[in-house]
Formats: structure tokens, C-alpha cells, sequence
């Protein structure tokens, strides 16, 4: 066989492969599809003073279309991400819904509410060895979410990355009392599509 040929041969099927990813065959910034070596249990909320850590994982995500943005183009549909945490005894949980997943490779700003790239919905969680409790406050998470390996809009059955920076407020409960608790949110985390 002639190189030119096997050229020919083997462009067209990497071009096939990086359509059937993207969804187009205009350029990706992510050639693959799929979480990488993203752990299943990778989100982690943390302080340092007073110490606590919980983390998160086991997150699944659909095309819901339950925060659909008006202005987003035809066939882009909001995208829920739902998990558990994973330490302290679980029991914990984090709810993401992503107006524009189509925008989610270049980073999206954390909140609350129409306003936000990636809205938290629900986020909670509780240590066991301290019998404290924690719950979203009223004072919105800051901070930025991307993705890597985010094929279709997130609905590649491949799934995808997800990658955390910021802070959060949380109301802890404990036996002592109640009070704020400023985490930091970091870490990057494997979603599995529905």
C-alpha cells in the first residue's frame, strides 16, 4: 500500500472518530471523549480552621432540561448532575444544573439562580465522628466549573470531567451550636450520562 493511501485511509478514520465525539467536524478542544483519569469521587469541600472535609462522587447527569436558558442555541439543553458524598458516612448530597453545557469546556461560573454558568442546587453533607450537619446558607458559592472530555453537550455516553475552584458558605449544625463555615471547593470528579 502506498504511504499516500494509508494516509488517506487513516485520516478518514480519525476524522470519523473525532465526528462521532464532537458531534461536528469543526475543531474540539477536547479530542477525546470521556473523564480521563478523573476519580469517581474527586470533589472535595474543605477547611482548614475548624477542620472539616467532605467529599463528593458517584455523579450521574442527563439532559433534564431543568434550568433551560432561553437565549441557548437549538439543540442545546440544560444538563442536571447529581452525586453523593462519599466519606464521614455519606449521606450528603450535590445537585448541579448547567443552563449551557455547550459552554461548560471554557469554564462557568458557581451560583445560585439564572444568574450562574453551573447553579448549585443543593449541596449537603455531615461528619459522623462529630455529629455535625451541613447545609447551603444563604450567601452564594463563588468560583468556576469546567469540563474535559465533553462530547454532545455532556449526552456522549462516554461522560465526561468535571473540575472545581472556589468557596462555599455552609451553615453547620452541631451539638454545640450552629454557625458558617467557609469551605474551600476544588478537585475534579468523573460524571457518568444517564
Amino acid at each position: 500500500m502506498s504511504r499516500s493511501r494509508f494516509l488517506s485511509i487513516t485520516s478518514g478514520g480519525a476524522l470519523a472518530a473525532f465526528v462521532a465525539c464532537s458531534g461536528s467536524s469543526s475543531p474540539k478542544p477536547d479530542a477525546a471523549c470521556g473523564p480521563g483519569g478523573a476519580p469517581v469521587d474527586g470533589l472535595v469541600a474543605s477547611s482548614n480552621s475548624p477542620s472539616v472535609t467532605l467529599t463528593y462522587g458517584n455523579l450521574t447527569g442527563g439532559a433534564n432540561n431543568d434550568c433551560p436558558d432561553a437565549a441557548a442555541p437549538a439543540g442545546v439543553v440544560s444538563y442536571t448532575i447529581t452525586g453523593s458524598q462519599t466519606d464521614n458516612g455519606g449521606g450528603g448530597l450535590v445537585t448541579l444544573c448547567i443552563p449551557r453545557p455547550d459552554l461548560l469546556p471554557h469554564g462557568l461560573t458557581l451560583g445560585y439562580g439564572s444568574d450562574a454558568g453551573v447553579q448549585l442546587i443543593d449541596f449537603d453533607g455531615s461528619v459522623q465522628a462529630t455529629g455535625c450537619t451541613y447545609s447551603l446558607s444563604t450567601v452564594a458559592p463563588t468560583g468556576t466549573v469546567s469540563s474535559s472530555g465533553e462530547c454532545n453537550n455532556g449526552t456522549n455516553a462516554a461522560g465526561f470531567a468535571l473540575s472545581f475552584s472556589g468557596s462555599m458558605t455552609l451553615t453547620e449544625t452541631c451539638i454545640t451550636g450552629t454557625g458558617a463555615v467557609v469551605l474551600s471547593l476544588g478537585g475534579q470528579v468523573a460524571v457518568v450520562n444517564q
